[in-house]
């Protein structure tokens, strides 16, 4: 997991990315494994639950952000700096649903770059190659203007 959160801000319990599978110029596959024992099954849906979709596109959203980073770090710059920011989310498609204890494989490719933002399009299968969902997005790595710690 070092590999991940070496590369993104993101940490427990909101990383839904287990680790980098393969890599390319234009793209980058990653896996998660749902654990029955995640806390939002207890409420979506007690005593039948599915993986809510939102966290599956934040899967994939993650995976465009190490994606981001490897492409950073290929072009000698240093991931981590800043955060990534999600710019648009469109044309959503949801298939299947995904159940705990299911693997899921997370691909990201590259569409475009245009003026600091990367568009991608992402998709998310099961293990077994059923489709559970694709994605179009676009992020922006930056280091937010305002970003103050929480105040209790």
């Amino acid at each position: 997991m070092s590999a991940v959160t070496d590369l993104i801000p993101h940490r427990p319990p909101f990383l839904f990315v287990d680790e980098i599978v393969a890599e390319s110029a234009d793209g980058l596959t990653a896996r998660r494994a749902w654990r029955a024992d995640e806390d939002f099954y207890k409420g979506h849906y007690p005593g039948a639950p599915i993986t809510p979709g939102v966290l599956l596109c934040e899967a994939v959203f993650q995976t465009g952000a190490l994606y981001m980073a490897r492409q950073a770090q290929a072009a000698g710059e240093k991931p981590g700096e800043g955060v990534p920011l999600l710019a648009k989310i469109s044309d959503v498609r949801f298939r299947n649903p995904v159940f705990p204890g299911d693997e899921i494989v997370i691909e990201v490719k590259k569409k475009e770059a245009l003026g600091g933002f990367t568009m991608m399009g992402g998709a998310v299968k099961k293990a077994d190659g059923t489709r559970v969902l694709t994605v179009d997005f676009a992020v922006a790595w930056k280091t937010p203007e305002s970003a103050s710690p929480l105040k209790s």
